[in-house]
């Protein structure tokens, strides 16, 4: 059961632009509500400083992840919040492997 949890959440990531799988690792770095076990800081200045350089938005006005239109990141760190943790660091692993800058 677990497992499909994890490969579901896998599979909403797979779906993602390149965009939305920034944001939601900067969701992710900086939730209180998730803890990882990875260096939080230097993954959210990485992803933080990449989505600056893609996204005129993002660069150009304060942003609200709260906002309907990021329904999807909103859904998938809900997804994350009920897992427990070894499936978080598992899932945030696969998310961070496949952001590749460029």
């Amino acid at each position: 059961m677990e497992e499909n949890k994890v490969e579901s959440v896998i599979n909403i990531i797979k779906d993602m632009n390149i965009k939305d799988k920034l944001r939601l690792a900067i969701c992710m770095n900086d939730s209180q509500w998730l803890t990882l076990d990875y260096d939080r800081k230097e993954m959210y200045n990485k992803f933080d400083t990449h989505l600056r350089k893609i996204d005129e938005e993002y660069r150009t006005t304060l942003i609200n992840f709260g906002q309907s239109k990021y329904f999807i990141i909103n859904f998938t760190m809900a997804k994350l919040m009920e897992m427990e943790q070894v499936d978080r660091n598992k899932i945030a692993l696969y998310l961070f492997n496949s952001i590749n800058p460029k």
